[in-house]
């Protein structure tokens, strides 16, 4: 396999329509919580029962850049992006009180997605969106992190929730194991991903551990060891019943299903069958499957309405003339794929342009990221408005 140490640090990726409508399975009301507990069977294909939620913080974030818009056409285009689910960061332990309102506007028809992101030692293989809990305090990630959140879901079991545990994590561990920063967090990471799917496995819930995506485990020489090491966090959190199988393309940029695939004329295409992400959820599923894991996915499509932008597979960082992708939806076409949804809020930073800040990443000052661009999660309305005007399907 041709993957060397650069272009594994370059796919430590970083961040910071509607959904289809079918025949829902849990009791219904007009608004607000079920009117009875949610029992979640994560051996089927719960976005065929449920609409992904449309948050009210990025609703929030969505309508202020809207009234920023002095084009009222584009403006209007915007306001339509307020009403698509997305899921819902918790990447900070302060963060966890954006639940609280989130949780005020659910219905029962909605499933709330929130993303389980705040590994010490986080991002190992990039500074661009580095954590707040430094490599060594997996007790304050248990206690004051994992089981806040915990908290609240066995509060609220009359709501659905969908959870990605923990972006850029274990596939940091397959792919960055040279790395220093991501030798001294391997253990952390190990042990706070089995606690996550142990403690938050709940019945009101479903989860999907992230995989990163194609161009990451997807090389035929990471494939097999990528499904072993997701498959031994299974096992040590007990095999979780909640656990649906994996996250694909978070925060990400490639594209579904476009044949041939973006880097399909590099030179080292030959090692990396995973030309797209369809083709990626088949390969690793079957190598999961082979390793004893639960295999169904969900792929972000948030940001790949536009492809052949990046000039490598690794670039991840604010990609300019990138464009709002596939809407959530559960109609895939593909057995393994449970849906399309938008993990990444589009118009959050993934990284800043500024040389001069601490979490500066490099790549986020290559020729084909966009600049300039604030810290990493961080509101950019250019780039917002960029994202909408270049949206396939259109607005």
């Amino acid at each position: 396999m041709k993957y060397t140490t650069a272009s594994a640090v370059a796919l430590a990726v970083v961040v910071n329509g509607l959904p289809s409508q079918t025949q829902k399975q849990q009791p219904r009301q007009a608004g607000g919580a079920c009117a009875s507990a949610v029992t979640l069977d994560a051996s089927t294909n719960v976005w065929e029962s449920y609409t992904l939620h449309a948050n009210s913080f990025y609703r929030a974030e969505i309508e202020a850049a809207a009234a920023a818009i002095t084009d009222s056409a584009l403006a209007a285009k915007a306001l339509e992006v307020a009403d698509i689910g997305t899921f819902l960061w918790l990447d900070t332990i302060a963060n966890i009180d954006r639940l609280e309102s989130a949780l005020a506007d659910m219905t029962c028809d909605d499933i709330l997605g929130l993303v389980i992101y705040d590994l010490p030692g986080r991002d190992c293989a990039a500074k661009a969106s580095n954590g707040e809990l430094a490599v060594g305090e997996i007790e304050k990630y248990k206690t004051e992190y994992v089981d806040a959140v915990a908290a609240i879901l066995k509060a609220n079991p009359n709501t659905a929730f969908a959870l990605v545990i923990e972006p850029d994590s274990l596939p940091n561990l397959v792919t960055n194991a040279d790395l220093a920063t991501c030798q001294a967090s391997a253990a952390g990471y190990r042990e706070g991903v089995a606690y996550a799917l142990e403690t938050l496995n709940l019945p009101n819930v479903v989860m999907y551990l992230d995989a990163g995506h194609g161009g990451w485990l997807g090389w035929n020489d990471n494939l097999e060891p990528g499904a072993e090491e997701l498959a031994s966090a299974y096992t040590s959190a007990g095999s979780p019943s909640q656990l649906r199988g994996i996250a694909t393309n978070v925060a990400g940029w490639n594209s579904w299903d476009a044949v041939p695939g973006e880097f399909s004329d590099d030179p080292d295409a030959q090692y990396n069958a995973a030309q797209n992400e369809e083709k990626y959820v088949e390969l690793i599923g079957a190598a999961l499957a082979s390793a004893g894991m639960p295999n169904h996915a969900i792929v972000d499509t948030g940001r790949n309405g536009v492809q052949g932008l990046r000039l490598a597979w690794g670039d991840w960082c604010n990609v300019d003339g990138a464009g709002f992708g596939l809407r959530p939806t559960a109609d895939t076409g593909s057995e393994l794929a449970d849906a399309f949804v938008w993990v990444k809020p589009g118009g959050e930073s993934d990284g800043t342009s500024d040389t001069t800040a601490t979490r500066y990443d490099s790549f986020c000052g290559l020729e084909d990221a966009y600049k300039p661009s604030p810290e990493a999660g961080t509101w950019n309305q250019a780039y917002f408005e960029m994202l909408l005007e270049n949206a396939n399907p259109a607005f």
